[in-house]
C-alpha cells in the first residue's frame, strides 16, 4: 500500500477542530469537506459581509462552534495576505477563500 501524500496525507488536528469533527487525524481534503458539510448543514452562508445566514453566498457566518476554530487563525499566505481571526465574534463572517488559512491554522505543524 502506498503512503498518502500532499492533501490526501492525514494530518493531526488541533483540539478544537478535533472536538468538532470527532477525529484526531484527517487529510486536508476531508477536513475541508467536513467543514463545508457543517456550514451547509447549519445554513451558515451569506451573500454579504457580516450578513444574516441565508444558506447561500461566499461568506461564512461564525457560530459558536466555528468561532472556536476561526479564532486559531492568524497566518500570512505565500502572497503576503494576513488572515487574523483571533478577535472575531460570533455572527461575523469570513470569505470562503479564507478557509484554507483556517484549515492550515487548525492542524499541528
Amino acid at each position: 500500500m502506498t503512503e498518502a501524500k500532499g492533501l490526501k496525507k492525514p494530518v493531526k488536528l488541533k483540539a478544537e477542530l478535533s472536538a468538532m469533527l470527532g477525529e484526531s487525524e484527517l487529510p486536508r481534503t476531508e477536513i475541508t469537506k467536513k467543514l463545508w458539510e457543517y456550514i451547509k448543514g447549519n445554513k451558515l452562508q451569506t451573500k454579504t459581509v457580516n450578513g444574516k445566514p441565508e444558506n447561500a453566498g461566499k461568506f461564512i457566518v461564525a457560530d459558536a462552534t466555528l468561532l472556536s476554530i476561526f479564532k486559531n487563525t492568524n497566518s500570512t499566505s505565500k502572497s503576503g495576505k494576513l488572515t487574523d481571526l483571533t478577535n472575531m465574534n460570533e455572527g461575523e463572517t469570513i470569505d470562503m477563500m479564507q478557509m484554507a488559512a483556517v484549515v492550515g491554522a487548525n492542524i499541528e505543524k
